[in-house]
């Protein structure tokens, strides 16, 4: 039977299985990041669709990182010049076009880190931006279910997926169809990648956070802006990248 108490039984496995299993890429990811931010870089985040989760859960957040931006398929509307309808279309991720724009949006320097997520790994944005990233040598980390990648095609025309391309890949853990509870009649419900999402984020910032503090340095970490004193503590940590940090819905 389905039940909420079934779905906490059957994450709480993925989540332990998670953080055995991807602990050495989360190292390797926190390092690529760390050593970015200390070159004066930022940390660019994208995810279409549900995967938007993970980027927000790594950018402008309480007890995140200040230097990060969002990337998102709305910049098209908000930061370029595209009118409102285009984001009607829900086929708008696959289209590998997209990525160009979205990398000029963003005008990333060389210093900056991506950090591109997918549970699928196939669709021509998510592709295409990431081809574009190590075109212009950035460091790149994924963030997609290897299982699901694995068991379809590449919509994008290079036949290459997300985790074909990044320097390292983090295994959401999401079993294919993301969902994890199989329903009698076919089908499952209850997905879990935006849950293994949220952990891989917290785990690469707390791993970030250390080796600033190993190497004697003040991680720039925003504070809650519902706290006193949070607002001037951001703001004046935010002035250091001046023009380069978007704080848009």
């Amino acid at each position: 039977m389905i039940s909420a108490q079934r779905y906490a039984d059957a994450v709480r496995p993925v989540l332990d299985r998670l953080v055995d299993t991807q602990a050495a890429a989360v190292d390797r990811a926190a390092g690529l990041i760390a050593d970015g931010l200390r070159r004066g870089g930022v940390l660019q985040a994208f995810g279409a669709g549900h995967s938007e989760a993970f980027a927000a859960e790594l950018v402008a957040r309480a007890g995140g990182l200040v230097p990060t931006n969002r990337l998102s398929l709305h910049d098209l509307v908000l930061h370029g010049d595209a009118p409102r309808d285009v984001l009607a279309d829900p086929k708008l991720e696959r289209d590998p076009a997209v990525a160009h724009q979205l990398y000029a949006l963003a005008a990333p320097q060389p210093e900056d880190v991506f950090v591109v997520a997918s549970q699928s790994g196939i669709n021509g944005s998510v592709v295409e931006l990431a081809t574009l990233v190590r075109e212009h040598g950035h460091p790149l980390i994924a963030v997609t279910s290897v299982e699901h990648t694995a068991r379809v095609a590449p919509r994008h025309p290079s036949g290459h997926r997300l985790a074909d391309l990044a320097d390292v890949v983090l295994d959401n853990g999401a079993p294919y169809g993301d969902a994890l509870l199989p329903l009698e009649g076919g089908g499952a419900v209850c997905a879990v990648s935006s849950v293994t999402a949220a952990l891989l984020a917290q785990l690469l910032t707390a791993e970030v956070v250390r080796r600033f503090h190993q190497a004697g340095e003040v991680p720039p970490i925003y504070l809650s802006a519902n706290v006193p004193g949070g607002d001037e503590h951001n703001l004046a940590l935010e002035s250091r990248y001046a023009g380069r940090l978007r704080r848009t819905a």
